[in-house]
């Protein structure tokens, strides 16, 4: 298996509505980098497969996906090791099912043409070889696994799990309720693709949490630089979508900002190592508990604080390249420099 850590949905940055500001976004001019990135429809190719021909049509597939062809079978569809054939009639059981054919319809239906997804992609891996020229910009794949994964990062490719993203109206996320709860459905829409594969390629393939990040001020900051760069991959898409609140979310942090700076220092959280005590400071939650009235407090604070700290960081250092933030790991210094004093 060919894929990075595993099959996991990645929650942190799932994105909300797009409320917030773009203000003091850097701006850079992309138009001269050649990038001849293209969406590769597996989800359309697999849909002309069908019980007769199934022995003529998939060695082609096989060829043409490679790595991911292998991982889909085996690790998001789990019908089988493809090293030789006789995942065959597993997999045609499946593609024979009622369910499996009523979601491929909606997929198709919903997802007929992804050309303005395709641009947008375009645009923000344009921002990526702009300030990092030596990165290398995976192939982008098409899928749908009956919910099993929506972002996959892999050997040279990264796929968009269609059918994760077909509306928060999609008849097929009530049923999912228990694994998927209704905060995180409500953001599997369309104009989510971008944002969420630029996240994940950020987090897996090009700067992966370190091992050795282990106080709370590390998680954070860690974060905050990946909230940042996302930013400056994405820089029309808002604050508040980059990070996933809601607007009455995006209010109460701007609100009580300060108050959430005082509690991490009141209640001495900042080289906390105990992940148990600073877990839901971090975590894709409704709201954080314990904090603010009833349920309105904004969850992610960690992450928001990072972010704030990050920001307050690169404006006061300006000659600090984005490859010299991402390397720098010296998280108090980070802080120190930043005099990040929310009032």
């Amino acid at each position: 298996m060919r894929i990075k850590r595993s099959f996991q949905i990645y929650l942190f940055f799932l994105i909300a509505a797009a409320f917030g500001s773009c203000k003091n976004k850097k701006e850079v001019d992309v138009s001269n980098i050649e990038l001849d990135l293209k969406i590769e429809r597996f989800d359309k190719d697999l849909a002309k497969v069908n019980s007769a021909n199934l022995v003529e049509k998939v060695p082609s597939l096989q060829k043409k996906y490679g790595a991911f062809y292998d991982d889909f079978m085996s690790g998001m569809l789990g019908v089988g090791n493809t090293s030789d054939t006789t995942y065959f009639k597993n997999l045609r059981t499946v593609i024979n099912n009622t369910d499996y054919r009523a979601l491929q319809g909606s997929v198709a239906e919903k997802f007929n043409d992804l050309s303005s997804t395709e641009e947008e992609l375009r645009d923000a891996f344009k921002h990526v070889k702009y300030y990092f020229p030596g990165q290398k910009i995976p192939r982008v794949i098409s899928f749908f696994s009956g919910f099993a994964v929506q972002v996959p990062v892999g050997d040279n490719y990264i796929g968009i799990g269609l059918d994760m993203f077909l509306g928060a109206d999609s008849k097929f996320y009530p049923a999912l309720r228990e694994s998927i709860p209704l905060y995180i459905s409500r953001r599997f829409t369309p104009d989510n693709i971008t944002p969420r594969v630029i996240e994940a390629f950020v987090r897996e393939d090009m700067f992966p949490e370190p091992d050795t990040d282990h106080s709370f001020l590390d998680r954070m900051i860690y974060n905050g630089k990946i909230l940042f760069l996302m930013s400056s991959f994405m820089p029309g898409v808002p604050d508040s979508t980059i990070i996933g609140y809601t607007s009455d979310q995006q209010k109460w942090i701007e609100t009580y900002e300060a108050d959430v700076w005082g509690y991490f220092l009141q209640e001495n959280l900042l080289y906390e190592t105990d992940y148990m005590k600073v877990q839901k400071y971090l975590s894709e939650a409704p709201f954080t508990p314990g904090l603010g009235t009833g349920n309105e407090s904004a969850p992610k604070l960690g992450l928001f604080t990072g972010w704030q700290i990050v920001k307050n960081y690169m404006e006061r250092n300006p000659n600090v390249t984005l490859q010299q933030l991402m390397a720098d790991t010296k998280y108090q210094e980070i802080l120190n420099r930043s005099h990040y004093k929310p009032k």
